[in-house]
């Protein structure tokens, strides 16, 4: 067996092609398995194409007792779940008709075909059970040299689906080298109008994956130029503060994160916040990520002294306060961050000092009241040093009494 893939005579794979590839079907590992193993990349799953209609593919599955679930059986795609391993099958097909957005597709029995209803030409190889490798499109060269290009008329790719344009961009920030392909980025460019008919969800998905990729900085300063990002972002952007953030995450070993280096490339206020969770449908936990680093970044004009880089430590949590801070430093390359960003390793938060309990003493009815007295004792506690001592917090408590009415 090829060595390059290990994983192509184990179960469950091979399980499951062995039950596809008999009484006349055929059955292949397709797409991203085969390329990623080819670039060295790791391989997380596998998509399976076969000639069987997805009722035959449902029906052998089922007689050797595994599940299946209909996931796209519209288009021909089921899953076969095998010992607890959820491997994608679908039918060969060709399309028919598209919009630009979705396509009709009619099913078939040619691998070649099929292979041409792709969008690169890295994507529509093909390997049988017994490791042969099939490249109708010149994908193996292409991988040798990490190019990322249209299979066939670059034009009609896109149009076939406009979402195709950011999968171009993502795909080279991920496995390509050097500038992106003249040819497919000058089609994107004719295409890019085109991006304003696809939803919001399609096109947050393609985008959180782009900034994350491993030459993300580089593609983003092509496709700025290019006129991509206000389109995608509706305002301006920040090209270099993401470059910056990106190579603050790699000095200091902290994994890239979507929603930081968004903040990074888009933010300005916590306008630009609601504008961007709004426009790329974010979560709400997303949301609340974007606006808490836009704050920040309001207040943060240079390096926080050590005492308020503690108090937002403390306020925020680790991983906000650092989300905060690597923007920031990003946003502002004259300061030094450096004391800032490394706190969190060497500082332990303490647990709130005061409570209603604490009121009990003074005899306090429940009320507003008491929520003024905590924040007033809190903050005089944070301005004071973050004290352990517990006469200097009784004093603090004291004092906010008496000053709150």
């Amino acid at each position: 067996m090829d060595e390059r893939f290990p994983w192509l005579d184990k179960p469950p794979l091979s399980t499951l092609l062995a039950a596809l590839n008999q009484d006349g079907e055929e059955a292949r590992v397709v797409g991203g398995a085969v390329r990623n193993a080819l670039l060295g990349e790791a391989v997380a799953d596998w998509d399976i194409a076969t000639t069987a209609l997805p009722v035959e593919t449902q029906a052998r599955a089922r007689a050797r007792g595994w599940k299946v679930v209909p996931t796209g059986i519209e288009h021909g795609t089921v899953t076969v779940v095998i010992d607890g391993h959820p491997l994608e099958v679908t039918t060969l097909r060709e399309d028919i008709e598209t919009d630009g957005r979705r396509a009709v597709v009619h099913f078939g029995r040619d691998f070649r075909a099929d292979a041409f209803r792709r969008d690169f030409t890295i994507n529509a190889l093909s390997l049988t059970p017994d490791g042969r490798l099939h490249d109708y499109a010149s994908g193996l060269a292409d991988i040798a040299e990490r190019r990322v290009r249209f299979l066939g008329e670059a034009d009609q790719r896109i149009a076939e689906d406009y979402l195709r344009i950011l999968r171009l961009f993502r795909f080279h920030a991920r496995f390509g080298q050097g500038p992106l392909d003249k040819a497919s980025f000058t089609a994107a460019i004719r295409g890019r109008e085109g991006l304003r008919r696809l939803s919001a969800e399609r096109i947050r998905a393609e985008l959180l994956k782009l900034l994350t990729a491993p030459h993300a900085s580089e593609v983003l300063a092509e496709i700025e130029a290019a006129g991509f990002l206000g389109i995608l972002l509706g305002g301006i952007s920040r090209v270099e503060a993401f470059r910056r953030l990106a190579d603050l995450e790699a000095r200091g070993q902290t994994k890239p994160d979507a929603i930081r280096r968004l903040a990074a490339l888009s933010l300005f206020t916590r306008q630009d916040a609601e504008r961007l969770a709004a426009r790329l449908r974010l979560s709400n936990a997303e949301a609340k990520r974007l606006a808490t680093i836009a704050l920040l970044l309001e207040r943060v004009r240079h390096a926080p002294t050590l005492p308020k880089a503690r108090e937002w430590l403390y306020r925020l949590g680790p991983e906000l306060y650092r989300d905060g801070m690597l923007v920031a430093a990003a946003h502002h390359p004259e300061a030094d961050f450096a004391e800032a960003l490394a706190l969190p390793e060497h500082w332990s938060i303490p647990e709130p000092p005061f409570s209603g309990r604490d009121l009990a003493q003074f005899g306090i009815k429940p009320g507003p009241r008491i929520g003024r007295i905590l924040a007033r004792a809190e903050q005089a506690w944070i301005d004071g040093g973050f004290t352990e001592d517990g006469a200097q917090r009784q004093a603090i408590l004291d004092e906010a009494v008496r000053m709150t009415t």
